[in-house]
């Protein structure tokens, strides 16, 4: 689909949701630089109801809210405190790949994707240990409130709805352990830096960046590997390329394929013309996939590094978790690779479909060969 609308046009039209769809690379990374112009405000992209369920978050406002928002905690997402992680992180991939190994054939999602980013996030939050099945689900049907609502989308509502009542319940200090990224929350309400009913949509905010994106990108890299042997072996002989293979499978199948803005102009992009009020789909996952800006796009390349991709964002509203995603799939990749003979598929992957916009991994046979 996302093809066929790129060559189109870099800006497309869809006249039966009144929405405008942008599908190319310097289109859409020009659309994401202009906060002002296309914004994120969650009442501006969602209208008032829906923005008063999502709240305001790093992800559904524009500065300097969204600036004071995401100052919370940037100290605890900062690379020098993500490097103090460094160690925690790498031991508990090393402990997740040591039972991968032994059980040869794994369902990877559930073995090691899935396990590795809620854990992490969940423990550097301060949740307890008790109730956190509810996270992963719950997050990512939350991710359907930012598309059309169908009947998928009042399907999951009940879990959206268990969810939202989780956080409320864990934002608390009788219940969040102290000096965690939850506590630092409750410290920016009380120093009055934000409003106590920012506090939630914060805290769930930053589980669900810090756990569905992350769990899907690990997913997606270990299916590019497993079916490109190829790139496996040159990451076995430079493990160096983690990163660049990092890059390269967001790239390819980055979990985000699309972001919502709402124009607060009439601007011109393009030669096209964009009413004021208008809902702007920038259609990231096509953008990543335009032939005008990379070559041969729709190929796995490990050896291409291509670092101005946009599968996680751009600008002011890039993704917030990025420096914690890339921490956590280096320690298991790291891991893998010390451990790891060969990553082969012993099925096809099945993909999620029931958040729009959105791409993912539920399940990934896969069999690992210890060295």
């Amino acid at each position: 689909m996302w093809s066929t609308l790129r060559e189109l046009g870099s800006v497309v039209y869809l006249s039966t949701s009144d929405t405008w769809v942008i599908t190319r690379y310097d289109e859409a990374r020009a659309t994401l630089a202009d906060w002002q112009t296309f914004s994120s405000a969650a009442e501006t992209v969602y209208g008032k109801e829906m923005g008063a369920l999502l709240g305001a978050t790093p992800l559904t406002t524009d500065p300097p809210l969204h600036d004071t928002l995401r100052g919370v905690l940037s100290a605890r997402t900062a690379p020098r405190a993500l490097k103090q992680l460094g160690e925690q992180v790498a031991a508990h991939a090393d402990d997740l790949v040591a039972e991968a190994v032994e059980a040869g054939s794994i369902e990877a999602m559930e073995a090691l994707c899935q396990r590795m980013p809620v854990d992490t996030v969940a423990d550097l939050i301060g949740l307890p240990d008790e109730g956190r099945e509810i996270l992963l689900p719950g997050g990512e049907r939350m991710l359907m409130t930012f598309g059309p609502h169908g009947d998928r989308y009042a399907d999951g509502m009940p879990t959206v709805v268990e969810f939202a009542d989780y956080i409320k319940n864990v934002t608390n200090r009788d219940v969040l352990k102290p000096d965690s990224w939850g506590t630092a929350i409750l410290d920016a309400v009380d120093d009055g830096r934000i409003q106590p009913e920012n506090a939630a949509p914060l805290m769930s905010s930053y589980l669900i960046a810090g756990m569905g994106t992350t769990v899907h990108t690990l997913g997606f890299y270990l299916n590019n590997l497993a079916r490109n042997p190829e790139a496996w072996a040159a990451l076995k002989a430079d493990p160096s390329l983690i990163g660049s293979g990092f890059e390269e499978s967001i790239r390819l199948d980055g979990p985000a394929q699309v972001l919502y803005r709402g124009t607060t102009r009439e601007v011109e992009l393009d030669g096209h013309v964009i009413p004021d009020g208008k809902r702007i789909i920038v259609s990231i996952g096509s953008a990543n996939r335009d032939p005008r800006h990379y070559s041969d796009p729709d190929t796995f390349d490990i050896h291409r590094n291509p670092v101005d991709h946009l599968g996680l964002g751009y600008a002011t509203h890039g993704c917030v978790g990025q420096g914690l995603a890339r921490l956590e799939v280096r320690a298991v990749m790291s891991s893998l690779l010390r451990r790891v003979a060969t990553i082969t598929p012993t099925g096809e992957p099945e993909l999620t479909h029931h958040i729009p916009g959105f791409s993912g991994i539920t399940r990934l046979p896969i069999t690992l060969t210890s060295e």
